[in-house]
């Protein structure tokens, strides 16, 4: 179905009923669902067409993994500190 923005009042020019597909993606991406359910809501036959479709909307992973893990090594480091021994006076 195609609509045409000239024949609704209010909506930008080149406006396309699929257009709104793209909204409810980013909507449901940007709220932090993952694939699976974003899939499941747009109806697509495999989380494969979600992510090459819809991918770049998702944060960077690779940024979140080295968090994750420079989070982890700093309370392990922290937690050493704390339990050694105090230096012997």
């Amino acid at each position: 179905m195609h609509l045409e923005s000239s024949k609704i009042p209010g909506l930008p020019e080149g406006f396309r009923f699929h257009d709104l597909r793209h909204y409810l993606a980013s909507l449901l991406i940007g709220s932090g669902l993952d694939v699976k359910v974003v899939q499941h809501r747009l109806r697509h036959g495999s989380a494969k067409t979600t992510l090459d479709t819809y991918g770049h909307l998702w944060p960077d992973s690779d940024e979140s993994a080295r968090a994750a893990i420079g989070a982890v090594l700093a309370a392990r480091a922290e937690d050493k500190l704390r339990t050694s021994e105090p230096p012997a006076r």
